[in-house]
């Protein structure tokens, strides 16, 4: 056997007889831990931070849904308004009858415009704040999160 084999099979041979410290030993331990508990918590503040954009995106979707709904309600009474008018002054007998119901429809029509212009302003107004206050409040649950990991 040469001195090469000879130094190899000791420096094997005592390694399998060394042991770790126990202050190494114990400072591995807590380090796994301490960093298990950090994947935990880390791990419970992103799903919910999921929960939270979750939380707002419906929030969205409700505002865009009844925002859509009051658009078509809107459109649908004012293409029945204008097909009312159109069908009076249809069976109108005189041109004074007609430029009347005319004037009458566009009166009607400009108020209930600025009623429906007031109605959509009122509807963003609180779709907005709705969301911003659901955004808000997920930051800030996010944050207080944030704080209790780090």
């Amino acid at each position: 056997m040469n001195d090469f084999t000879r130094q190899a099979q000791d420096m094997f041979a005592a390694a399998k007889e060394a042991r770790i410290p126990e202050n190494v030993q114990a400072f591995a331990e807590e380090s796994v831990a301490k960093s298990r508990d950090a994947y935990a918590k880390m791990n419970a503040a992103t799903q919910d931070s999921v929960k939270a954009v979750e939380e707002i995106v419906l929030a969205a979707q409700a505002g865009a849904k009844s925002f859509s709904e009051k658009f078509l309600h809107t459109a649908t009474v004012n293409a029945e308004a204008a097909f009312e008018a159109a069908e009076a002054m249809a069976k109108a007998k005189t041109l004074p009858e007609v430029a009347r119901l005319q004037a009458d429809f566009f009166k009607q029509q400009l108020a209930a415009a600025s009623a429906q212009t007031k109605e959509f302003f009122e509807l963003s107004s609180k779709i907005s704040r709705q969301t911003l206050e659901s955004l808000n409040s997920a930051a800030t649950k996010t944050f207080d999160q944030m704080k209790k990991v780090g």
